[in-house]
């Protein structure tokens, strides 16, 4: 088995994809300490079936996948191709109907690894089986670690035995030995499976049948049951023939009797004209006696409603007395509520304050540090592009002087055999001075050539340097640019997710109004001042809270006032307070206070107030939390529409850095390759001139 190459993609070290080329004879591997000489081996191993992460040295066999570095993101993949020369076509069947053979293991992370041999999926037994047929695999003695020397020479009879059977090339036949012996280790078992089967449906039998004779049994004991029925019914049917006889007799006898009843009836109804006539005068006295009772109960029951309104009013007064109770309770809560929140604010903004008090000086000296780093980079960047031209300048110049210096030794060696020549051959002397003058002429013709190749090579290499000097340049800009942008990104997060905080805390259990209501930017503290801690209730049906109820026929705000409800989306349950709130200027409310109405207020951008009843606060009073709280929501919302813009731009200036990036790359292999040609140009001139 012939190995003719190589390739790594995201393997360990090897993150960019790498071929390494496995000539004929010995191919080496030099570098220093951890410049992934190992990684290779384990390749090797790992393409070949290894399944211990331990082998892989490491704790789990994602491990192998790229991790990333501080200048580079993590892989999601990693990859291994070996390719085989099969050529000779003594691979097994599945893998001999091409001349060469390309085994590849893939790993993904949170998927595993699969296998593939010339683009078809394959199990990771047939890879391992095909390569122990070849006498090496993942495990074989040929692949030698660190530290596996003294492990040979220290190894036991048993495994210096397989280190010979591979040499004898019989491993594979152990290893398909092994297959065999587990395949018949896994029958033994099924057998052993089957046989407690059988036994199992044995058992089973005996209780079927059981069951079908208590089935036979049902049936006969159903038969006989059916035939018991039909018997019975049969009586039955007997006994009620029998029965509609004598209802028949029965019949006959009563309609004789019905017919002496009706006679009967006749004469008490002539009886019951007599009694009619003598009854007149008594109903009369019975009307009478009606009418008094009549009053009388009429009296009982008015009697009886003034004592149960009586009864609705004592309850009604208590329920009132009790209401007050509660409401005394529900207000002298809130009165202390409001001072815990009063103080919690205060201590808030205290924090607030000591933490924006530097902030600004902090990132005027951030921005103007990392101008002048970038300034510092760039200056370094654009010193370490001369220094890295004159190096390239001063090798290609020594490379040049090493070669003319070759040529020119070996010439004068040439020069010293011609001359020993002409001297034992002075007869061809004319002969070989023809030679030289033609050779000169095609050496003239060859230096002209080289020279307009060397001229050309040079015009190349003037444009590939203008093209990476200007790739380097929109790149440190691109760099620049993705700097400032990461940073305000991050500098808008972390004030969203401090702002976010603030207004998670502050919010109460359940959803309150202030939750679900909008204001206009700048009209929070009007709001706050007009409605104050009442946004904090829910809207509920129970005892406490917003209800909502139909609008009532009241005037509108005053003139010259602004409706506050046009500057707030709200729900329908605020209506009737929204709807006789106005706006306006801080010099305007006293004079206009006067003229509201029951139910109307006015407030200013400020947070002044007046109501109609009378009462006014200023603006220089300590602010309401739903003012705050309102604010702190506009101010979250703008934060999170600009960290949106700020991401967009985030991203495009990541995308275009990384456009620049790639760009100076092909910039830089343009240059080394416009070098490349002028060296190999200058090869040319000096070549003839020697």
């Amino acid at each position: 088995m012939h190995f003719t190459r190589l390739r790594l993609n995201g393997f360990k070290s090897f993150v960019d994809p790498t071929d390494l080329t496995i000539q004929s004879g010995l191919t080496g591997v030099v570098g220093p300490n951890g410049c992934g000489k190992s990684n290779l081996l384990e390749a090797l191993r790992w393409v070949m079936g290894e399944n211990r992460p331990t082998a892989m040295r490491g704790g789990g066999m994602e491990d192998v996948i790229f991790a990333g570095t501080a200048s580079r993101g993590a892989r999601n993949f990693a990859e291994v191709a070996l390719i085989l020369d099969n050529a000779d076509r003594r691979a097994p069947p599945g893998f001999n109907d091409d001349d060469q053979i390309e085994i590849i293991r893939r790993i993904t992370r949170d998927a595993g690894s699969a296998y593939k041999a010339n683009s078809k999926d394959v199990r990771a037994r047939d890879v391992q089986m095909l390569f122990a047929d070849a006498s090496t695999g993942a495990h074989s003695p040929a692949l030698v670690r660190q530290g596996q020397i003294s492990e040979l020479i220290n190894a036991k009879p048993k495994a210096r035995r397989r280190i010979l059977e591979e040499a004898a090339g019989i491993s594979g036949l152990y290893a398909r030995r092994h297959d065999a012996e587990l395949r018949l280790t896994a029958t033994e078992a099924n057998l052993a499976r089957v046989g407690d089967t059988v036994e199992a449906l044995a058992a089973q039998l005996a209780v079927l049948a059981r069951q079908a004779k208590q089935a036979q049994r049902y049936r006969e004991i159903g038969d006989a049951l059916r035939r018991a029925e039909g018997g019975l019914l049969w009586q039955r049917w007997n006994e009620a023939d029998a029965a509609f006889g004598a209802a028949e007799a029965a019949l006959r006898l009563r309609v004789a009797a019905a017919a002496g009843a009706e006679r009967a009836a006749a004469e008490a109804g002539a009886a019951r004209g007599a009694a009619e006539a003598a009854l007149a005068p008594r109903r009369e006295e019975e009307a009478i006696a009606a009418a008094v009772l009549q009053r009388l109960l009429v009296q009982r029951e008015g009697l009886a409603d003034q004592e149960r309104r009586a009864a609705d009013m004592i309850r009604t007064l208590q329920a009132r007395i009790e209401q007050l109770v509660r409401d005394a309770d529900r207000e002298g809560a809130l009165n202390r509520d409001a001072a815990d929140t009063l103080e919690r604010l205060t201590v808030e903004s205290e924090d607030l304050d000591a933490a924006e008090d530097g902030h600004e000086v902090a990132l005027a000296e951030a921005a103007e540090a990392a101008r002048l780093a970038t300034a510092a980079l760039a200056e370094r960047e654009a010193q370490q592009v001369e220094r890295t031209e004159e190096i390239a300048r001063l090798a290609a110049r020594h490379q040049s002087a090493q070669r003319l210096l070759a040529d020119t030794r070996t010439t004068l060696a040439r020069a010293e055999g011609e001359a020993a020549r002409a001297k034992d051959d002075a007869a061809t002397a004319a002969e070989a001075q023809e030679a030289a003058a033609e050779a000169q002429d095609a050496a003239t013709e060859a230096l002209m050539d080289a020279q307009e190749a060397a001229e050309v090579a040079e015009e190349a290499l003037g444009l590939a340097e203008d093209r990476r000097s200007g790739a380097q340049a929109a790149e440190a800009d691109a760099r620049a640019a993705r700097s400032a942008a990461d940073s305000e990104a991050a500098a808008l997060k972390a004030e969203v997710a401090a702002i976010a905080r603030l207004v998670e805390r502050d919010a109460d259990g359940g959803q309150p109004l202030l939750d679900r209501l909008t204001v206009a930017p700048g009209y929070e503290a009007a709001l706050g001042a007009a409605l104050a801690d009442d946004l904090r209730a829910e809207e509920t049906e129970g005892p406490s809270g917003w209800c909502a109820l139909p609008d009532y026929d009241a005037p509108d705000v005053p003139d010259g006032a602004e409706p506050l409800a046009a500057q707030v989306t709200a729900p329908p349950v605020l209506a009737r307070r929204l709807g006789r709130i106005g706006i306006v200027g801080a010099d305007k409310g006293a004079s206009l206070q006067g003229r509201l109405r029951p139910g109307q207020r006015l407030v200013s951008l400020q947070g002044d107030l007046w109501r109609w009843d009378g009462f006014r606060a200023g603006a220089e009073d300590a602010p309401s939390a739903a003012a705050q709280r309102l604010r702190q929501k506009n101010r979250l919302s703008a934060l999170r529409a600009d960290l949106e813009a700020t991401e967009a731009r985030q991203a495009a200036a990541a995308a275009t850095h990384a456009t620049a990036q790639a760009q100076l790359a092909e910039a830089t292999r343009a240059d080394q390759a416009a070098r490349d040609a002028r060296r190999a140009a200058g090869r040319w001139v000096d070549r003839p001139r020697h």
